[in-house]
């Protein structure tokens, strides 16, 4: 993993999300020292700065979406910023904002492998399984949408985003740390027959037995991906996000998780998103998802 460049793209947007504040998270994870700390990995980084987009205005669903305009503006620019990346062989970090901006950065991933004959296998570390449509939502925030999309369920301007529909499909999605799926969508995830590996099947068999389930079938022509929203986090060790829900994984599952994704050295993209600065205790929960980030990349409490 050492010697690979990656890239920091910042998304400051909370578009799709249900609370202002989701677009403050890039500037947090930079003032959690990010760059410094992937350097330490021996990464090269190279910050892109911030994406431009359109305000949020704050607006009622219209049609059962909430800002729709502005989430496809916004995932427009994110797909060409990671495609470009990633075409240019770097690792591209997804630095959000909220979870709506993984339409743009997977539908890219997902062009990519398609571009250089690779599997693709997306972890979705998140307290949601974020499958809902237009129907089925209660808010129309879009954030709770992106995997719906990606499959090829939703508004036709973000399912044909990266010119290939569906852009996945359920199979290469893993669902880990699941705690709270709206009453509609746990029969959109059951139809689609995702894999999931929520917090009950984590107390039962524990993380280590989840990610190694997880990551079965990964080779060296599986391309990685990690779409990390912060609220996968236990909300006592992570409080800085819109959404949080209690019995999420602790400290220690945590680490477990991002060390054994780390082992498989098939990382080759990650999003970070649904930091949300504003509920957050002394950018406490940016540090943390910073340490995690640096345990992804291969930092281990002893030499292995």
């Amino acid at each position: 993993m050492s010697n690979r460049t990656v890239s920091l793209i910042g998304a400051p947007t909370d578009i799709g999300a249900g609370h202002r504040g989701a677009s403050m998270g890039p500037e947090a994870l930079r003032v959690a020292n990010l760059a410094a700390r992937l350097e330490r990995r021996g990464l090269r980084v190279i910050d892109r700065g911030n994406l431009q987009g359109p305000v949020n205005p704050w607006q009622p669903p219209t049609d059962g979406y909430r800002h729709l305009e502005q989430v496809v503006a916004w995932n427009t620019a994110v797909h060409a910023a990671v495609y470009e990346d990633l075409s240019a062989g770097h690792l591209p970090i997804m630095l959000g904002g909220d979870h709506c901006l993984a339409i743009g950065s997977i539908s890219a991933v997902a062009r990519h492998c398609r571009d250089q004959g690779k599997s693709l296998r997306v972890l979705w570390l998140d307290a949601h399984t974020d499958f809902n449509t237009a129907q089925a939502t209660p808010s129309g925030n879009i954030h709770g949408m992106p995997v719906a999309c990606l499959c090829g369920t939703g508004p036709d301007r973000l399912v044909r985003l990266g010119g290939h529909v569906p852009a996945t499909t359920p199979d290469v999605f893993r669902y880990i740390g699941i705690r709270s799926v709206d009453e509609g969508e746990k029969k959109l995830v059951r139809a689609a027959n995702i894999q999931v590996y929520d917090m009950r099947h984590i107390d039962e068999v524990g993380m280590k037995r989840v990610m190694e389930e997880a990551l079965a079938g990964i080779d060296e022509n599986t391309h990685l991906h990690v779409s990390f929203d912060v609220d996968f986090l236990d909300p006592s060790i992570a409080p800085g996000v819109g959404t949080t829900v209690r019995g999420g994984p602790n400290y220690r599952e945590a680490q477990l998780c991002m060390e054994m994704i780390a082992d498989t050295g098939r990382v080759g993209s990650l999003d970070i998103v649904e930091l949300n600065p504003a509920f957050d205790k002394r950018n406490q929960t940016a540090k943390l998802a910073v340490d995690l980030v640096e345990s992804l990349f291969g930092k281990s409490t002893l030499l292995r």
